[in-house]
């Protein structure tokens, strides 16, 4: 039995319903404004359109941030359906495109996103100039599910089953440090000469001192008194010869300002892998984007 719906019955369309979304998940204006890529005024308009078209108040201010209300607590896991089901739909018809122009979306880390992509994507920009590229540059993986990304660079294999990602094979990662820099510390030969050599955190964790350590460098915390998230502030330390850096060693070594710190010390590896989501595979654009930059990096 066919359960029809009486559609006179919806009185808002999904672009407020996903202001609304957004912004709950967001907590602020200003950061779902980023998030969408509209000004929070617009933003504004479309959360106040909603909550007059259904006539309850979906959000408190607290301070410089939101609280959703009962009511908005009632409504988001709703909404939240709907836009779960509208990514859906999103990528299954992208899925069906057979067009080669068109845009396609890109995530990567600051340093391959800097480095590595431009000459691949001018290449890539002669080879099929229809296609509109975007690059996402962020250090934490997109979302693919959630349409932040067509395709991503990444260090690990994703476990969700509706990704599909290749290897592209192991970088290198090496200690870096000025001339200058490595003759203060006295031209160390062994690893555990560096131990009161200074260092750029790269992480809250502790696991940059601990990968360090299994290498025999013996570091604590002392021995990082620089923190930074950005690999090109890290990197732009390690140049001043303010201490010293670890990056992938296809960089690294390209940087004339630079030299390797133990050079014969055993590299930190890391696995690069190409993902996009798997309704993406029949997209004519996503399968001949994929392939470019998986034999381009390849090459790299």
């Amino acid at each position: 039995m066919h359960i029809c719906m009486d559609w006179r019955a919806v009185k808002f369309d999904w672009n407020k319903a996903r202001a609304f979304l957004v912004t709950a998940e967001e907590g602020s204006l200003s950061a779902a404004a980023r998030a969408l890529g509209m000004s929070q005024p617009t933003l504004g308009r479309q959360v106040d359109g909603l909550e007059q078209e259904l006539g309850i108040v979906l959000f408190q201010r607290v301070g410089r941030g939101l609280t959703l209300t009962p009511s908005g607590l009632d409504l988001l896991e709703h909404v939240r359906d709907m836009g779960q089901a509208a990514g859906r739909v999103s990528l299954a018809a992208l899925g069906q495109s057979q067009a080669i122009a068109g845009t396609i979306c890109i995530s990567a880390s600051e340093t391959y996103a800097t480095v590595l992509l431009p000459p691949i994507i001018a290449k890539l920009r002669l080879l099929e100039p229809g296609i509109r590229v975007e690059i996402v540059v962020s250090n934490q993986a997109s979302d693919l599910r959630r349409r932040e990304a067509d395709i991503a660079i990444r260090s690990f294999r994703p476990t969700e089953p509706d990704l599909i990602a290749k290897k592209i094979g192991n970088a290198e990662a090496r200690l870096y440090a000025t001339p200058a820099y490595i003759a203060k510390l006295g031209h160390p030969t062994k690893p555990y000469d560096l131990r009161h050599a200074d260092f750029i955190n790269l992480d809250h964790s502790g696991m940059m001192m601990k990968g360090l350590n299994t290498l025999g460098l013996g570091l604590t915390e002392a021995n990082f008194p620089l923190m930074t998230e950005s690999y090109l502030v890290m990197w732009e330390l390690v140049r001043e010869g303010a201490a010293i850096g670890i990056l992938d060693a296809f960089i690294g070594d390209a940087d004339p300002t630079v030299r390797r710190v133990l050079a014969d010390l055993e590299p930190l590896t890391f696995p690069m892998w190409l993902v996009a989501h798997r309704e993406l595979a029949t997209s004519r654009r996503i399968r001949m984007v994929y392939d470019f930059l998986a034999e381009e990096l390849k090459r790299n």
